[in-house]
């Protein structure tokens, strides 16, 4: 058998066929060093086991019992599918049930009586707990000399005990991984070796040595992270020219269009902004604020000033309805001042022209509209400032397309300068995330509100409460008002792995319009074609609907000041930030504004959401808050830059750790912004290789 090396290929570790090969490189597994670099989520000690009596819904556990009974039973999720495995154990404090959906060879080993230890994470179902898929380990060959076992997240058809054995037969290789760490940073921050970390990451042989390797790698990743954008905005500073934007005004002097005055907090960031629009080198600038914070006005103001520099600009928003309510806000803003058009594809092909014209050119200065913006055949004449509302909404090579309308075959006028990008958005990005995030990016916060603006009251209810949250609908309504109702699934579904009780948006549409008689109850939800959800949210936003009755789809929506009720069924389903969005669909008027959570869950993590959300309306702290909870994970489409994922390192949890390495990155690039000396150069290949194929993080 070959020597076991990191780019050996995964298949030549005993166990590893050709069925489980495809299922490891589904993950991303290929060769033994990707084993290495899969970390496991979570680390079980078997010695610290809680009874059967203590098992909380969401709470990973482990635990011992002896199998009371075994049955095969057809389910009313089963649709022809292999009969699961039902398992009760017990321990003597109370029993459990097992589920195993793709039993295999199960029933041959669980036997009555036996006695296994489980860890898994129980979820209520149809009223009682149950474990989907636990991993277990007969009682008697349960590894106590090895009290701290590893726990991989897993995808179907692998089980922990295999993969364990596979990371195990794979931490000989870390041995022959070369150190790429500096000396000078390995020894200032006293980190592990590279190998060292590897095997005891996985397999520690106590609780310090685990810490240690932990420090090192989430500093190696959060090193590299940082040192790779710090790069690229190095790049871009240095090679993204721009055009400044002379026109002498001020935040004061476009503050006098307004009819309100700038809070404190968005005068410092128009300040911000036209600093950069007055500088040779282009803008790439993230404007992030709460929703009702006023970014709009920010943006209007960056275009005020580009125009009264000589140049265009365009404003490029998720929906159609979206960039219609841009229009009218800007427009009237503007009257008399600039020439305000909306480019969509639903235009009529006259309209079309005449607006393809202005900007041609140049009579038109400011460009609303989606994605029909970035067609070939819309060229401008002088684009000088690219704006996109909720950034995330939109797919990198789309932001790329419009900032290059300002270049080339995108521009009547030739020219090698790039237009000034500011992006904007009401998802509150955590600062310890958009700390590390954005390395490459120049960030402005609004954290100050307008005055004036009335606190939603937020309340958290079981389904018990249901019928009287329902009437205080019908009594708003009655006021002339409007509701929003969420729900977090289309229609109703027997799906194994969903929940039975959670609400659908199409039920809860029959139900209410039985409760709210006389009124218009509609329907919203991502199956339905573009045209139909403009049609039904044109429809609520003029006030022929009552009652919006929707998935998320509205969690990023329009302006409904007359919207003053939002509730939420089966509140559980939802992040922290993604409560936050929704709650911030009301409250745009002058009326008392209230979103209610609808939530039976008894888990600690949905209880501590909704305490959250009814003690604080501050979505940068509900921000962090979601952050600690759930993980980075994909949050602000951090895969669609290409960014390097974190596969270890919390942003969360090593806000500090962030900071160490921040400040060695920096102090690395200072002395050698190419990482090309000899102790510096194994860092700087790696991150080469992890940035290979990240482009215009900032767009």
């Amino acid at each position: 058998m070959p020597e076991i090396r990191p780019e050996t290929d995964v298949r030549f570790i005993v166990g590893v066929g050709p069925k489980k090969a495809a299922l490891l490189a589904g993950i991303g597994i290929t060769t033994v060093g990707d084993l290495l670099y899969s970390f496991p989520r979570t680390y079980e000690d078997r010695r610290k086991r809680v009874t059967i009596e203590a098992l909380r819904e969401g709470e990973a556990a482990s635990f011992k019992g002896k199998v009371l009974s075994i049955s095969k039973k057809p389910t009313y999720y089963a649709k022809g599918k292999k009969t699961p495995l039902h398992v009760l154990v017990g321990d003597g404090t109370g029993a459990v049930e097992l589920v195993f959906f793709n039993p295999k060879y199960m029933d041959r080993i669980f036997t009555q009586g036996r006695a296994f230890v489980f860890f898994g994470v129980p979820q209520r179902v149809r009223g009682k707990l149950q474990l989907a898929h636990p991993d277990f380990e007969v009682a008697e060959e349960s590894a106590e000399g090895r009290p701290i076992m590893p726990v991989y997240a897993l995808k179907s058809g692998l089980v922990q005990r295999e993969v364990r054995r596979w990371h195990e037969a794979a931490l000989p290789a870390a041995g022959m991984i070369d150190e790429y760490m500096p000396r000078s940073v390995a020894q200032s921050e006293k980190l592990l070796s590279i190998s060292r970390a590897l095997v005891d990451i996985h397999f520690p042989p106590n609780r310090e040595s685990l810490a240690q390797a932990r420090y090192r790698l989430v500093f190696e990743e959060l090193l590299m992270l940082q040192t790779g954008l710090m790069r690229l905005k190095l790049g871009r500073e240095s090679g993204q020219r721009g055009e400044s934007k002379t026109a002498n005004v001020t935040a004061k002097d476009f503050e006098a269009l307004l009819p309100f005055p700038f809070t404190g907090a968005q005068r410092r960031v128009v300040s911000e902004v036209f600093a950069d629009m007055g500088a040779n080198r282009a803008m790439n600038r993230l404007v992030q604020g709460d929703v009702g914070s006023g970014k709009t006005a920010v943006a209007a103001a960056a275009v005020y000033k580009a125009a009264r520099s000589g140049y265009q600009s365009v404003l490029m928003a998720p929906t159609e309805i979206l960039a219609s309510q841009h229009l009218g806000g800007l427009s009237a803003l503007f009257e008399g001042e600039l020439n305000v058009a909306l480019l969509t594809s639903g235009m009529a092909t006259a309209g079309r022209k005449t607006v393809m014209e202005g900007l041609s050119d140049g009579s038109v200065d400011l460009a609303i509209g989606t994605h029909a913006l970035i067609q070939p055949d819309v060229v401008f004449s002088k684009l000088g400032l690219v704006i996109t509302d909720e950034q995330h909404r939109f797919g990198v090579n789309q932001r790329i397309a419009l900032a290059h309308k300002g270049t080339g075959s995108g521009s009547r006028q030739a020219r090698d300068a790039v237009p000034d990008v500011l992006v904007m958005t009401a998802t509150p990005i955590p600062r310890s995330l958009a700390f590390v995030l954005y390395g490459d990016l120049d960030i402005s916060v609004i954290d100050e509100m307008p005055p004036g603006r009335k606190k939603i009251v937020t309340r958290a209810v079981t389904s018990s409460k249901r019928e009287a949250v329902y009437r205080f609908v019908g009594d708003e309504i009655a006021k002339g008002r409007q509701a929003y109702v969420v729900a977090p699934l289309i229609e109703d579904t027997d799906e194994p792995g969903i929940p039975a009780g959670l609400r659908s948006a199409r039920s809860l549409k029959e139900e209410l319009t039985g409760k709210l008689t006389g009124r218009h109850v509609a329907l919203l939800h991502g199956r339905m074609k573009p045209q139909e959800k403009d049609e039904v949210m044109q429809s609520f936003v003029t006030g022929r609907v009552d009652a919006l009755v929707s998935t998320v789809v509205i969690e990023v929506g329009v302006n409904v000041p007359n919207a003053t009720v939002m509730v939420i069924e089966n509140a559980e389903r939802f992040g922290l930030a993604q409560l936050h969005q929704l709650r911030g669909r009301v409250g745009r008027g002058a009326a008392q504004s209230y979103c209610v959570l609808i939530t039976d869950s008894d888990s600690t993590h949905a209880q501590a959401r909704a305490r959250t959300m009814t003690e604080t309306d501050d979505g940068f702290r509900i921000a962090e808050m979601d952050l600690s909870m759930r993980g980075p994970g994909e949050l602000f489409g951090v895969r669609q830059h290409g960014i390097p994922s974190l596969r270890i390192a919390d942003l969360a949890r090593h806000v500090r750790i962030a900071e160490k390495s921040k400040a060695v990155a920096r102090r690395l690039l200072t002395d050698d912004p190419m990482l090309v000396k000899p102790g510096n150069r194994a860092l700087g290949d790696r991150v080469e290789s992890l940035f290979r194929d990240v482009t215009e993080v900032g767009l």
